[in-house]
């Protein structure tokens, strides 16, 4: 997908839940639909993440509201690491390539937390359900990669 659209799609977002009270992801993306914007649940999770969007209690219940202006967005790096302490089983490597094992349908969120962590080195992410090939630029790239992949998951 492409960033002009994920932004747009973000904008929208952003406009659906100051419009009107989404309570839950199934809401949001009826919400999108209706806008000619269709999105998976797992797109809606990465958004909402990457937005700061949080579900507070209200009146009626919880809903999604925009971060205060004051809140300072997510660190990317720490965002990384949460993933990865949280998902990552093993951390291993190729001649170029470098493997992550995670927890059963966790490793599209790992992999996105790599891609947006910025980390030097990384060229591409393909996540499966279980797991991750990380296309370093060169061998030297793919061995300090693995060290830091492995020191912030813990392993």
């Amino acid at each position: 997908m492409s960033s002009a659209r994920r932004r747009t799609r973000e904008r929208a977002i952003l406009e659906i839940i100051e419009a009107q009270p989404i309570r839950t992801q199934a809401e949001l993306a009826t919400a999108l639909a209706r806008r000619g914007s269709e999105a998976t649940q797992a797109t809606l999770s990465r958004d909402i993440q990457r937005l700061g969007i949080v579900k507070l209690p209200g009146m009626n219940g919880p809903r999604y509201l925009r971060p205060a202006p004051e809140t300072a967005p997510p660190n990317p790096r720490r965002v990384l690491e949460v993933a990865l302490s949280e998902f990552a089983l093993e951390v291993g490597s190729g001649d170029s390539l470098l493997a992550i094992r995670t927890l059963s349908g966790c490793a599209n969120a790992v992999a996105v937390a790599i891609d947006e962590s910025g980390l030097d080195g990384v060229v591409a992410t393909v996540a499966g359900d279980d797991s991750i090939l990380v296309l370093c630029r060169d061998a030297d790239s793919r061995s300090r990669l693995t060290a830091e992949l492995r020191s912030l998951a813990g392993l």
